[in-house]
C-alpha cells in the first residue's frame, strides 16, 4: 500500500492506533476504530487506541471478522499495516468460536475443532477441574454446574467461550407494549432500540439470550430492555443500581406495558416483594451483617423461574453478584449500560458471565439524529489560591487531589455559570459533601446526598421537573438513575479521580433530547496544575472516544460565543 498523508491513523506495531483529531476523515475513522479497539489516551491533536485481545473478541461477537478489520485499518492507514499486528488481528478475532459450549440430553459439553487447544485444556489446572471426562480429542464432558465457571477460567487463559448451550424457558408471563403510553402518548420504538432488542433475542435461539446493550444515557435503555422483556413473555428479574432507579422502573413498566401494578415487585432495603416482574437493588443481593456472613438476599435469583435477569447500569455490578451469576448462566441475560469502562478491569468477567457486547452506537450519531441532545463539554480551569498551595505542596499523592478539588475558587465560576445560564435547568454535581453543602448554602438551593429521605428526593425531582426549582446540587447520586429530562447544564465541582464511567454518567445526566433547543451543556471546573487537572485528562477519554471535544477555558472566558453555537 503506497504512503498516503492525507488519511488520519497510524498502525503501530505495539498494537497502538494513532488518530489525528484534526484530519477530515477524523470522525469516520473514529467511529471504524472503535468496533474493535479502545482509547488509551486523548491529548489535543493526537488520540490513541489499542487493539486488545478482548476488543476483538467483542468485535467477532458481533459478527466482525479478520477480513472486515483489516479493510477498516487499510481504508484510513497512511502506512502499510506492520505485519505482527495483521497476524496479531488474525489470532485473536479467530480465537472467538474456536471452543464452543454446547448441551446435549441435560449433559454439558465444551469442543473444539482444533484438537491442540482441548489439550492445553486438560493440562491447565485451573480449567481441567470443570472437566468431568474426555470423550474424544474434540470433546471434553463438562460439569453441568460449572457453566459460567468454566467460562470465567478460560477467558483468564485467553480462550473466549462461544456459549450455544441455550437457556430455560422460564415462568411464561405476558409482558405486551402498549401502543399508547398510560401519559397518553403513542409509543413508537426506535430503529436502533428495535435492532438491539432483535440482536439480542436472535429469534429466540442459543445464539442470543446473553449480552450487554450499550446506549447513551437519554438515548432509551429502559424501553429497549422491555422491548426485549415483550419478545420473551416470562417472569423477569430486573436488578439496578438504587431505590430511586427502581421506582422508576416500575413506573416506566406502567407507562409502557400491560403489566399490572400488582404483578410488579419491589425488592429493597424498605420492601420485599416477590412478583412475575421483580425490581431489586445491587445493594439489598450484597448485603450482610458482617463480613463473614452470607449474603442473605442472593437466594432471589432461585426464588422464581425466571426467564430473563436485566442488569441495568451493569458496568455497576458487584464482585458477589458476579459470582452468583456464574451459577446461572442457563437463565437469558441482558446488561443494559452507557458504557463498558470499568474502574475495576473486570470487563472480561462481564464477557463472559453478562455476555460478549451486542450492541453498541456511537452516541453523536444519536445526537446527529436528534434523539440526545447536542452537548458542548467545557472544562473551566481556575488558579490555585496561595492560601492553599503550601498545604498542597506538603500533601500526599491523595490528598493532593482532595484539596484541588475543593479549591474554594470553583465557587466564583459556579456562580459566574450561573448568571450566564439564567433561563436553564442546572445541576450541580460533586464528590465531597462539605463543598457541595458549602455550595449549596451559598447559593440557598437544595441538596441531594444519599442520605437524603427517598419522599424528600422524590420531591425536588418533581419540583425541578415542574419547574419550581431550577437549580439541583446533586451528590454521587447523580452518577446514576435519576430521570431529570429538562436538565440542559451540568457543572461538575469534583469527580472520583480518573472515573471514564463517571464522567460519562455525569454528561448522561443532561442528554435527554429537548423540547426546544436541542442542546446541553456540561461544564467541569479543574484546578489549574494540578493532580486534578491530570485526572481529567483520563475521565474525558471515554466522552472523547464519542466524538466530544473538550473546549479549554478559563474562568475569565466561560462567556465567549463560542460556548453558544
Amino acid at each position: 500500500m503506497p504512503y498516503n498523508p492525507d488519511n488520519p491513523i497510524v498502525v503501530q506495531g505495539d498494537r497502538t492506533i494513532l488518530l489525528e483529531v484534526n484530519n477530515r476523515l477524523y470522525a469516520e475513522a473514529r467511529d471504524s476504530i472503535l468496533r474493535f479497539a479502545e482509547l488509551e489516551k486523548s491529548p489535543e491533536y493526537i488520540h490513541t487506541y489499542k487493539i486488545t485481545s478482548l476488543s476483538l473478541w467483542n468485535a467477532a461477537a458481533s459478527g466482525m471478522n479478520f477480513k472486515g478489520i483489516l479493510n477498516q485499518l487499510e481504508k484510513y492507514s497512511k502506512f502499510d499495516l506492520p505485519q505482527n499486528i495483521v497476524k496479531y488481528i488474525k489470532e485473536g478475532i479467530e480465537k472467538y468460536g474456536k471452543l464452543k459450549l454446547i448441551k446435549e440430553k441435560e449433559q454439558l459439553y465444551l469442543i473444539s475443532k482444533d484438537k491442540y487447544i482441548i489439550q492445553e485444556i486438560l493440562k491447565n489446572k485451573k480449567v481441567n477441574i470443570y472437566i468431568e471426562n474426555t470423550l474424544n480429542e474434540h470433546k471434553l464432558k463438562v460439569m453441568t454446574s460449572m457453566r459460567g465457571h468454566i467460562k470465567q477460567a478460560l477467558i483468564k487463559i485467553g480462550f473466549p467461550v462461544e456459549d450455544l448451550a441455550g437457556y430455560i424457558e422460564g415462568t411464561p408471563f405476558s409482558i405486551g407494549l402498549k401502543e399508547i403510553t398510560a401519559e397518553g402518548k403513542k409509543l413508537v420504538l426506535r430503529d436502533y432500540q428495535k435492532e438491539a432488542a432483535q440482536v439480542f433475542y436472535a429469534e429466540g435461539s442459543e445464539k442470543g439470550g446473553s449480552g450487554v446493550i450499550v446506549l447513551p444515557c437519554g438515548a432509551g435503555k429502559t424501553i429497549t430492555g422491555m422491548a426485549v422483556m415483550d419478545k420473551l413473555d416470562t417472569e423477569t428479574l430486573i436488578l439496578t443500581t438504587n431505590i430511586t432507579a427502581v421506582r422508576q422502573w416500575k413506573q416506566e413498566l406502567l407507562d409502557k406495558t400491560n403489566i399490572k401494578e400488582k404483578n410488579i415487585g419491589e425488592y429493597s432495603g424498605e420492601v420485599k416483594e416477590i412478583k412475575p416482574v421483580t425490581i431489586a437493588t445491587y445493594q439489598i443481593l450484597t448485603h450482610r451483617k458482617n463480613k463473614n456472613d452470607d449474603f442473605v438476599h442472593l437466594n432471589l435469583f432461585s426464588k422464581k423461574k425466571w426467564g430473563l435477569i436485566i442488569y441495568d447500569e451493569v458496568h455497576m455490578l458487584p464482585a458477589p453478584v458476579f459470582r452468583m451469576t456464574a451459577e446461572i448462566q442457563a437463565i437469558r441475560r441482558l446488561g443494559l449500560t452507557a458504557t463498558l469502562v470499568r474502574e475495576d478491569g473486570m470487563e472480561e468477567d462481564v464477557f463472559s458471565l453478562i455476555g460478549p457486547k451486542k450492541f453498541d452506537i456511537p452516541w453523536k450519531v444519536l445526537e446527529k439524529e436528534g434523539w440526545i441532545a447536542s452537548a458542548k463539554c467545557i472544562e473551566v480551569r481556575v488558579d490555585m489560591p496561595e492560601d492553599i498551595k503550601m498545604d498542597y505542596a506538603v500533601s500526599d499523592y491523595r490528598l493532593k487531589f482532595r484539596i484541588a478539588s475543593e479549591n474554594y475558587k470553583k465557587i466564583d465560576v459556579v456562580y459566574d455559570l450561573i448568571n450566564k445560564h439564567k433561563e436553564d435547568k442546572i445541576l450541580i454535581i460533586g464528590q465531597y459533601l462539605k463543598q457541595l453543602k458549602i455550595i449549596s448554602y451559598k447559593l440557598k438551593v437544595p441538596i441531594i446526598t444519599g442520605k437524603t429521605k427517598n419522599e424528600e428526593r422524590i420531591k425536588l425531582y418533581e419540583d425541578f421537573k415542574k419547574g419550581s426549582l431550577n437549580i439541583l446540587v446533586v451528590s454521587k447520586v447523580a452518577n446514576f438513575a435519576i430521570d431529570l429530562p429538562d436538565a440542559n447544564v451540568a457543572i461538575q465541582v469534583s469527580g472520583t479521580f480518573g472515573s471514564r464511567q463517571e464522567e460519562a454518567q455525569r454528561l448522561g445526566r443532561i442528554l435527554r433530547p429537548k423540547v426546544q433547543k436541542n442542546i446541553a451543556y456540561f461544564y467541569s471546573i479543574v484546578t489549574s496544575d494540578s493532580r486534578e487537572q491530570d485526572f481529567a485528562v483520563k475521565r474525558q477519554m471515554f466522552l472523547v472516544e464519542q466524538g466530544y471535544k473538550y473546549y479549554i477555558k478559563s474562568q475569565e472566558e466561560i462567556g465567549e460565543d463560542i460556548l453558544c453555537h
